[in-house]
């Protein structure tokens, strides 16, 4: 995918300051999180792994050959791997290639100029031990786990750290290969999972066993997996609304099947209303894929990583307090909801992992309107709001690695329900929402396009909205002042918020049993009705804010 350069430079200077975000930052952040004249001058086409995966040893060893477009003339360029893991060579056209690392940054000499608009490739042969997941998949790696046959049960997670840990590439969101080949030697008798669908197995009579994947579609780097085990494989079809089918893939530990066979009934459903809220599964050709793994679970493309030990809710818990949560098993609607949110509609930098976070932890409300209605729903969301901190804002710093405040999950899914009653037009919201699926659909966007399409799609401008809970820590606050005059109440109202154009709509029942829409600002207004002050009410289930009654 075509990287944006010129686009962030620009975006520097036209988004709003960032408030409140705390986290200082050294040179190596740049490197990994800007998109520099080495990156921008070539655009990833197709990477082509090849690993062996040595258990007893924890090392992997082995190559990726990144195919590449020019976009303009240069003869030194960037890749990223994680200096504890060592490059033996870098080949190009079997000549060997100068190199110079910068901690994680590999900075790779051509003898001659590469001109603009040629495709290329080169090879880098590496290996090393990658690091450990201290606490995967937050803090990620690679697990080298038994599972209680006491078999090698392997898996890498590496979202945030960057897929630079384990495989040479250009890390940054912004550039996805179209496509993919992940080949993966492992012990015989043992199965490496990856991405996509399985073209190959061969046995290499040396104690190993190859097993090659291929993505058909573009694929952020840090979705590419492996997922090493004894497993054992059930399949199934799910039949789309046009009659086209989609095939299942199930891997999971041989002790588990049953359990598996009985929890992933889930999928089949979950998939009918996604496809009814969004469109047909995006990686239609790769089928989707449920792979059992020794930690909790990841979005990894067509391979879903799932270890929520066939639990209700989130490894038994349900996240909201509501009891709601357990009518669903977390991990498998989560992490599936991101292959629309976060595989197909993907964010342009780290900063903004609101558009997958946000959508998708929304989207496990969407599944509860859908499996059984409007008011579960939205108790379930409401109910996340307990979790939600406030301390920092949801966007971060761009082009400097950064991901926002982990507020982007529970304030983010509350901020898009609050965006949905402030439109107060479901029809349009779920046009807006299926649009958004279909408009981003494989490709990789930003905040601004997303709120550009919003405001189109509404012909209001809601930049305001999002401003205020994106980019800033703290929610708007309703004040009021309530005067009661006999049978009749005045109402004093106005926002105190960080934007100062903010004027969100909200609802108010002036305590006779009616509930009207005001449109405050920053500016007192007044309001006067027949009323009672005792039974003034405020939709806060409908609206995520703060209210604070002012004196008199």
């Amino acid at each position: 995918m075509k990287c944006t350069g010129l686009l962030y430079l620009l975006m520097l200077f036209i988004v709003p300051a960032q408030a409140q975000f705390t986290q200082s930052f050294t040179r190596y952040d740049s490197l990994r999180g800007s998109l520099t004249s080495a990156r921008t001058c070539y655009d990833v086409v197709f990477y082509d792994l090849n690993l062996r995966v040595e258990p007893k040893e924890r090392t992997i060893k082995g190559y990726n050959t990144i195919y590449y477009k020019t976009t303009a003339d240069f003869n030194r360029l960037q890749v990223d791997l994680f200096r504890n893991m060592q490059i033996s060579r870098i080949l190009h056209h079997s000549e060997e290639l100068k190199f110079e690392r910068d901690s994680n940054a590999v900075f790779i000499k051509f003898p001659q100029i590469q001109k603009e608009g040629i495709i290329d490739s080169i090879s880098i042969y590496y290996e090393g031990k990658p690091i450990i997941a201290a606490n995967p998949p937050w803090d990620g790696g690679f697990s080298w786990e038994k599972d209680e046959t006491g078999k090698d049960w392997i898996a890498v997670s590496c979202e945030g750290i960057g897929a630079s840990l384990w495989w040479p590439n250009k890390d940054h969101l912004s550039d996805e290969p179209d496509s993919m080949r992940i080949s993966c030697e492992v012990p015989t008798g043992l199965m490496c999972v990856g991405n996509g669908n399985l073209r190959s197995t061969t046995n290499l009579n040396d104690g190993y066993s190859k097993y090659s994947w291929f993505v058909s579609y573009p694929i952020n780097n840090y979705n590419v997996s492996l997922n090493i085990a004894s497993y054992t494989h059930f399949s199934d079809t799910y039949t789309a609304q046009d009659g086209e089918k989609l095939a299942l893939d199930y891997y999971v530990l041989p002790y588990n099947e049953n359990k598996a066979r009985k929890q992933f009934g889930q999928v089949k459903p979950m998939l009918a209303c996604y496809e009814k809220l969004f469109g047909k599964y995006p990686f239609w050709k790769d089928g989707f894929a449920l792979v059992e793994t020794p930690y909790l679970g990841m979005e990894h493309q067509s391979a879903v990583a799932y270890g929520n030990n066939y639990l209700p809710g989130y490894a038994g818990q349900d996240l909201s307090g509501t009891g709601i949560g357990l009518s669903f098993d977390y991990l498998i609607i989560h992490e599936s909801g991101h292959e629309y949110w976060g595989n197909s509609v993907s964010a342009q930098d780290h900063a903004e992992m609101w558009i997958h976070e946000s959508f998708c932890t929304y989207t496990e409300g969407l599944y509860l309107e859908c499996m059984q209605n409007k008011e579960a729903a939205a108790k379930y969301i409401v109910g996340l709001r307990k979790a939600i901190e406030n301390r920092e804002p949801i966007i971060a710093p761009l082009q400097v690695n950064a991901s926002g405040s982990s507020d982007m999950y529970f304030k983010g899914a509350n901020v898009l329900h609050t965006l949905r009653n402030v439109i107060d037009n479901d029809k349009l919201w779920f046009e807006i929402i299926y649009g958004i699926a279909q408009e981003f659909k494989i490709k990789n966007t930003n905040t601004q396009e997303i709120v550009a399409f919003i405001n189109a799609k509404t012909g209001k401008d809601y930049t305001y909205f999002f401003n205020q809970y994106l980019r800033h820590a703290e929610i708007p606050v309703l004040e009021y002042r309530l005067k009661p005059q006999g049978k009749k109440l005045t109402l004093e109202y106005k926002w105190t918020a960080n934007v100062a154009d903010f004027k969100m709509p909200v609802k108010i029942d002036m305590g006779n049993g009616k509930w009207i829409t005001l449109t405050p600002t920053s500016q007192w207004q007044t309001l006067t009705q027949i009323g009672n002050a005792n039974k003034f009410a405020v939709a806060m289930d409908l609206f995520y804010i703060q209210t604070k009654k002012a004196a008199n």
